[in-house]
């Protein structure tokens, strides 16, 4: 096996694929990446068992054949690498030698055969969705993921599919956050998968915010998506997620509405005073009036008033000053509209002009 590249053609690629390879791992191929030749060029193959990237790269091969390399060191090689420098690859049995300009390097490979690719997945239902779009429901709900919870089904992001589009929900049991776009799914009854969260972060990370469509398709224990020079599959996680129409608040009587930016600034400066390990803060609603309370251990308060719309009961409730502070970053749009029934009720955070995104967080004792 032998080609000649330009470093930055090989650095990108590598760059992408990187994320999935665990920096300890209990097989040894798994620090290693997949190298084949093709007709077009080179496929990169980065895989923990779970998450799988390919990356194609065009390029003239010299002599074909396939083997494994050492992930990291390769990367950080063509990383340190002058700009625009040629590198060349040649393997013969277990090592590869890389030589660029007047420095040479040799690296210890290990076979082919020994690493772990899915196989070739039987897809259920494919259909092409915008890019942007796609990395917007993710970027909109993945922060209200559990993490290493018991309940294995919330470390991940649920995606419902049905007639009129795609839906993205995370929950972690004290928050959920939901976003939900138009798109021809082809589907006629509703289908939901769980991503597990390495995918969702790293499916995150790839993702460009431009027009161009991706590929997803789904098979019965698998999500692939394509886009023109990557190919993401992630095994999915087998559970049942919770019923999400259960926990939207019904018929909330109480309703704030105002600037998304100002609101999330009052938070920000109160939570600094906060309690460190509860996160927790007082929202007093009077008409057209909210204030913002929090202290700590060290008998330190902090108080912010704002100016809202609000025509309500007096009410007094407490939150986790981070999941609003989350939910608000999230939410697009410049106005924000709350919806409350009393303090023993999650409130539902939307946007002013009823968007397409929805966050619901429980209320905490204080």
């Amino acid at each position: 096996m032998k080609f000649k590249i330009q470093r930055e053609a090989f650095l990108k690629p590598l760059q992408q694929i990187i994320g999935v390879v665990e920096r300890r791992q209990t097989l040894p191929v798994l620090g290693n990446i997949l190298v084949q030749t093709t007709d077009q060029g080179l496929t990169l193959t980065a895989t923990d068992l779970e998450v799988e990237l390919v990356a194609q790269v065009g390029l003239e091969i010299s002599a074909g054949g396939e083997t494994t390399l050492p992930a990291r060191k390769l990367l950080d090689i063509c990383r340190t690498l002058p700009e625009e420098a040629w590198l060349e690859v040649q393997v013969d049995q277990e090592r590869a030698t890389l030589r660029s300009g007047k420095s040479r390097f040799t690296l210890a490979t290990l076979p082919a055969s020994d690493f772990p690719v899915i196989d070739e997945l039987k897809s259920v239902q494919a259909f092409k969705f915008p890019q942007r779009d796609l990395k917007e429901l993710i970027e909109r709900t993945h922060f209200s993921m559990a993490q290493q919870d018991v309940r294995y089904y919330l470390n991940g992001l649920m995606l419902e599919l049905d007639k009129k589009g795609i839906r993205s929900v995370a929950t972690d049991g004290h928050r959920l956050a939901m976003c939900e776009m138009a798109a021809k799914t082809g589907v006629s009854d509703s289908q939901q998968v769980i991503v597990p969260r390495k995918g969702v972060q790293e499916l995150l990370r790839l993702l460009e915010g431009d027009e161009t469509e991706v590929e997803i398709q789904l098979g019965s224990n698998h999500i692939r998506v394509s886009t023109p020079n990557i190919r993401f599959t992630s095994k999915l996680i087998d559970g049942r997620f919770p019923d999400y129409n259960r926990v939207m608040p019904k018929g909330g009587d109480k309703q704030i509405q105002t600037d998304r930016g100002f609101l999330r600034q009052a938070l920000a400066r109160t939570s600094i005073l906060s309690n460190e390990k509860y996160r927790g803060i007082r929202l007093s609603l009077d008409k057209n009036i909210l204030k913002i309370q929090a202290h700590n251990p060290e008998q330190e308060e902090a108080e912010e008033e704002l100016e809202i719309q609000y025509n309500g009961d007096t009410l007094e409730i407490g939150f986790n000053v981070t999941y609003l502070l989350d939910a608000l970053g999230a939410l697009p749009g410049d106005d924000v509209r709350i919806l409350l029934s009393d303090a023993n009720s999650s409130c539902l955070i939307e946007n002013g002009g009823r968007g397409h995104c929805k966050y619901v967080v429980m209320p905490m004792r204080l």
